[in-house]
C-alpha cells in the first residue's frame, strides 16, 4: 500500500535510501555518499513523500515528488525486483501526474528501469543539483 509519509518515517526512509544507494551508486565516493546521506532530511522537506508499506507493516520503499517531477524513488535493496519500484512509479505517474525524472548517468540500473517504462532522455547536465561532477540525464514520459 502506498500512503503519505511523515517525519516519523524519516529514519526508516534514510535506511532504505542507504540500502538502495549502496547497491546502485558504486560510482559515488565515500565522502559524497556521506554528504548526500546527511542532506536527505533536508531534501525530504522539499518534496511530497510517499511510502510503500508491505502487508507486514514494514516500509519497503518511498517516493518523493515535486510538481511533475519524481525527485526520489528508492526501494530497499532486499526488495528490489519485487515490483515495488513499478508500483511506486505507477503511483507517481497515474495518481500524482509525475512526468519527469532526473537520473544519474552512471546509474544504469535506474536508467534501464525508467527506459523500460517509457521515459525518454530530453536533456543532460554535466553536474548534479549540488554542483558535483555526476552527470544527470533528464527524462520525460510523454504518454
Amino acid at each position: 500500500m502506498i500512503s503519505p509519509a511523515d517525519k516519523s518515517d524519516y529514519p526508516t526512509l534514510i535506511k532504505i535510501w542507504e540500502s538502495a544507494v549502496r547497491a546502485t551508486h558504486d560510482f559515488l565516493s565515500d565522502e559524497d555518499f556521506e554528504f548526500y546521506k546527511a542532506h536527505i532530511p533536508i531534501y525530504f522537506k522539499h518534496v511530497s513523500l510517499y511510502k510503500y508499506v508491505a502487508d507486514n507493516g514494514e516500509i519497503k520503499g518511498f517516493l518523493g515528488i515535486e510538481d511533475d517531477s519524481i525527485e526520489m524513488l528508492f526501494v530497499d535493496n532486499k526488495c528490489r525486483r519485487s515490483g515495488i519500484g513499478k508500483e511506486l512509479l505507477d503511483y507517481a505517474v497515474h495518481k500524482l501526474n509525475a512526468r519527469k525524472v532526473d537520473v544519474n548517468e552512471h546509474n544504469t540500473q535506474a536508467l534501464n528501469f525508467y527506459y523500460h517504462f517509457g521515459f525518454k532522455e530530453f536533456d543532460r547536465s554535466e553536474y548534479d543539483g549540488e554542483g558535483k561532477a555526476y552527470p544527470i540525464l533528464h527524462l520525460i514520459k510523454n504518454d
